[in-house]
């Protein structure tokens, strides 16, 4: 199988990442990828940036060392309810949204409330794909993942 895109990733601007938008380009260049989206974290992410920074994305050349660049978000899921610290407004100008939950922007519940948060999430037209929801520390029910997602 050849892997030619990367929808997941980072650059220090994150908090907790530690490369460029060019360094990550020029390595995705050498693994041969097609297609490299930046998703770096929204603003309620300790050690993140502003929405400035995603205003500002708009200035980023679509291609770096050969290959595509996608510009989007790891919205981090708020409460139960499956809000995010992105307004909508900026979320229409991303090429990708992740939403996922985190220790430092969510309190875990019971498995029910962690599952309504996701469920909550999926209904936000703006959101493409649910982050890492297999994260042990916030339990949830899987087969009704499933079933909303195919939805």
């Amino acid at each position: 199988m050849k892997i030619v895109l990367d929808t997941h990733t980072h650059t220090y601007v994150s908090g907790h990442a530690y490369n460029t938008m060019n360094e990550m380009a020029h390595a995705a260049s050498c693994l041969g990828l097609e297609l490299l989206c930046i998703t770096d974290h929204a603003p309620k992410m300790p050690g993140s940036v502003t929405i400035m920074h995603f205003l500002n994305l708009k200035a980023c050349p679509r291609t770096k060392y050969g290959i595509r660049l996608a510009f989007g978000v790891e919205a981090n899921i708020l409460d139960y309810e499956g809000n995010i610290d992105m307004p909508e407004d900026i979320l229409e100008r991303m090429d990708l949204c992740i939403a996922s939950i985190h220790p430092p922007c969510f309190q875990s519940g019971t498995v029910e409330e962690n599952t309504s948060a996701y469920l909550g999430v999926m209904k936000n037209p703006h959101v493409n794909i649910i982050g890492h929801p297999d994260d042990g520390r916030f339990p949830v029910d899987y087969s009704k993942l499933v079933h909303a997602a195919k939805e």
